[in-house]
């Protein structure tokens, strides 16, 4: 199973290394990371189950925090207590982009940053995207709201980028009364 301290971290140079398309089929070593990565997701996410393998809760991790540098995601989002939607995102595209910018209001987190940081980190509000499944099926989608947001930050990642790179460095707070807080 992945811990929490199998996550590379911000100081890692190899978190901002660009990832690779990935081909297909993709071999049985990536199809373990990605079931691993969203158990690891999942189980963060469940209080006694993140407390017994101390796991920092999480939404979405990119194999890139693993070191593996392939155009990969995972996406375990919370519906309800305990049911889950999961998504396995390969080779990602945004297609389109809403003109709404939100952002979260406590600040974005990630697995990958082991300090606070203040300040917005803009996103859009909806996208359209285009990605693959595990077995090479082309799926588009729309998300909006806390999943365009996990998507976007971990699109980010693919491309070497990390949330705060988005925050306005002289003003961290620039258009906080513009952008939707959610």
């Amino acid at each position: 199973m992945i811990k929490t301290k199998d996550i590379i971290d911000e100081y890692d140079k190899r978190i901002r290394q660009i990832s690779k398309e990935v081909t297909f089929p993709l071999d049985e070593k990536t199809k373990k990371v990605i079931n691993d990565s969203l158990e690891m997701l999942r189980f963060s996410q469940i209080e006694e189950k993140a407390k017994k393998y101390d796991l920092r809760p999480g939404m979405g991790l990119s194999l890139i925090q693993l070191g593996i540098a392939k155009r990969i995601f995972v996406i375990c989002y919370e519906i309800e207590e305990g049911k889950f939607e999961e998504y396995i995102v390969i080779n990602p595209k945004i297609l389109r982009e809403s003109e709404e910018m939100i952002y979260v209001e406590e600040g974005e987190g990630c697995l990958s940053i082991n300090r606070p940081i203040d300040g917005i980190v803009p996103r859009n509000a909806r996208i359209k995207v285009e990605y693959y499944d595990m077995d090479g099926n082309k799926i588009t989608k729309r998300f909006r709201e806390e999943l365009s947001i996990v998507f976007q930050h971990e699109y980010d990642h693919l491309n070497g980028m990390l949330f705060y790179d988005r925050i306005d460095k002289k003003n961290p707070y620039k258009n906080k009364d513009i952008y939707r807080a959610i």
